[in-house]
């Protein structure tokens, strides 16, 4: 992938992210850091970027795609909550054991798999609840 300006400002700019984040998020950020870059330019750079691995992708409830910088060492699977978009990444292994046999009993090479989990994390559940903990417990 070739390096040019909007893409090395799109992945800054998800680097300085704590969560996963979605294009448009990320095309205002940019924005608001005075860095004129079109909305489908981020779309596309997204896109290029998690074509060549470097960003994990969860999809919203809504099925919009939000994206992460991926770790140097390999991909990683995430609980996200569907009302706040907290993530939490997830032990894998037997995922990951398991997409490899897979691979191996049908003789495909260079599989690729995608696991989503969602749920509803403790203080959103604490808050739909009316609990008054939920106001103070925010995560990090």
């Amino acid at each position: 992938m070739r390096t040019t300006r909007q893409r090395t400002a799109v992945l800054n700019a998800l680097h300085r992210r704590a969560d996963f984040t979605s294009a448009q998020e990320l095309h205002e950020a940019l924005e608001a850091d005075g860095i004129t870059i079109g909305l489908t330019t981020v779309y596309r750079t997204l896109h290029a970027l998690d074509r060549s691995g470097q960003v994990d992708v969860v999809r919203e409830r809504s099925g919009e795609r939000l994206y992460r910088p991926r770790p140097a060492d390999g991909h990683r699977h995430y609980l996200v909550c569907r009302h706040c978009g907290l993530s939490t990444e997830v032990e894998a292994g037997v995922v990951e054991r398991w997409a490899e046999e897979v691979a191996e009993a049908t003789g495909f090479a260079e599989v690729e798999h995608t696991v989503e989990l969602t749920g509803v994390c403790d203080r959103c559940r604490r808050a739909r609840s009316g609990s008054p903990a939920a106001l103070t417990d925010r995560p990090a």
